[in-house]
């Protein structure tokens, strides 16, 4: 990675941590076990891929209001709390994340279903200050309804439904694409999407900028699926191996380690076309996009 986008990349990862940092709630009050929960999850650590992408595109489109802020706050909740279930013996049943113990191990699991539950609840509390800040800005609204369905039933969760309802059995190639672009392609799609919305880009830049999300979205998911048979437990901070245990159809069982890297390379350079395209310019959001697919941990 070039040493000065590595710098950037750093920098902007401080800001983001910043801004989530100060819609975090205060641990108090009889319900604080909840919040402590909340927290530990949030500040376990992480990319802040989401929302360092939403502020990108913000960017792109000359957004320069801190109106984004109570969004990017959000998006890291939605995201945080999918992994807090995720990690939850019901479902992917796993003790470390980001080499810390997960939310259920470290708080039990009531309070790991409990924590989950409240930043979902506290995302969108937080989302609705951004009324607070510009009351007038009909683009919020829209923010709102996109950040709503990618996270709901047409978005992430109904690809985590459909991805649990698989395990164990035979799955096509359809259904696993169907899978990607919901499971992990919908958050990328709302971060990026409401950038573009409350920055003021036009229905067709819109579009193309969810089109490149989606396509980013499955290709990163792919690339998990290759680092979760070639990396190590270390190298990426929670356990390897972990699709094989749970009996998971992935793009590598699918199509082998060679295939699925040559499908990486064909998404992310159709992605970042996508973007290069446009007629505004962000280098370094594409720079991010390119490192992020082909990142080692």
């Amino acid at each position: 990675m070039n040493k000065d986008f590595q710098m950037e990349l750093e920098e902007r990862t401080r800001q983001t941590e910043t801004v989530i940092e100060k819609y975090l709630p205060a641990a108090e009050g009889y319900q604080q076990t909840v919040i402590q929960a909340m927290n530990y999850s949030i500040q376990a650590g992480g990319k802040r891929l989401r929302p360092i992408l939403m502020w990108e595109t913000y960017r792109l489109f000359g957004g320069r209001s801190k109106v984004i802020e109570p969004f990017m706050a959000a998006i890291e909740m939605i995201h945080t709390y999918s992994l807090v279930h995720d990690d939850l013996p019901a479902m992917d049943n796993d003790e470390y994340r980001r080499g810390k113990k997960t939310t259920h191990a470290r708080f039990g699991e009531a309070m790991g279903i409990l924590a989950g539950d409240g930043l979902l609840n506290y995302a969108f509390e937080t989302a609705v200050k951004a009324f607070e800040l510009e009351p007038l800005n009909s683009q919020i609204g829209k923010a709102l309804a996109v950040l709503a369905k990618k996270a709901g039933i047409h978005g992430m969760l109904g690809g985590q439904c459909v991805d649990i309802e698989s395990e164990g059995k035979t799955v096509s190639e359809d259904m696993l694409a169907f899978i990607y672009h919901l499971k992990t392609g919908a958050l990328l799609e709302a971060s990026m999407l409401i950038g573009a919305i409350l920055a003021g880009a036009t229905g067709s830049e819109q579009k193309q900028i969810e089109l490149a999300a989606g396509e980013l979205g499955f290709a990163f998911q792919i690339q998990d699926d290759i680092l979760d048979v070639t990396s190590t437990t270390e190298e990426l901070g929670k356990p390897v191996g972990s699709d094989e245990k749970n009996h998971k159809t992935t793009w590598v069982t699918l199509f082998g380690v060679e295939r699925a890297g040559q499908e990486v390379e064909r998404l992310s350079r159709q992605s970042v076309e996508r973007m290069n395209a446009l007629v505004v310019k962000n280098e370094f959001l594409t720079r991010l996009m390119i490192e992020l697919i082909h990142r080692k941990k």
